[in-house]
């Protein structure tokens, strides 16, 4: 089941860095779901006054042969549309999707 974990103030945010949150943490957490096969996934959310950092990680690694999909690629697509960056890291036993976001939106 999903824990979260939020740090810093989430009130104020731009509509987009919003919409981007919601989008790639729920798309994180379904691959979870789908993929791991583990019993924990952990979402950390910190907001500073410059980024909203997410990080969403699970019990399990993904296999060596992992080929990136349709949901990595657009979690990487909506983090890289408002200047921000999706990285992630997976070793035997844990997988993290962490994406940055600016929280001065560029026009």
């Amino acid at each position: 089941s999903p824990h979260v974990t939020v740090t810093g103030p989430l009130t104020a945010l731009p509509a987009a860095v919003e919409v981007a949150a919601y989008r790639i943490v729920s798309e994180a957490v379904a691959n979870a779901i789908r993929h791991s096969g583990g019993s924990r996934c952990e979402v950390v959310l910190r907001a500073d006054p410059e980024v909203l950092r997410i990080e969403v990680c699970d019990g399990s690694g993904l296999p060596a042969d992992a080929e990136p999909h349709v949901g990595l690629l657009s979690m990487r697509e909506r983090a890289e549309e408002l200047g921000g960056r999706l990285i992630v890291d997976s070793r035997p036993g844990r997988t993290s999707i962490t994406a940055t976001i600016p929280l001065t939106v560029k026009p």
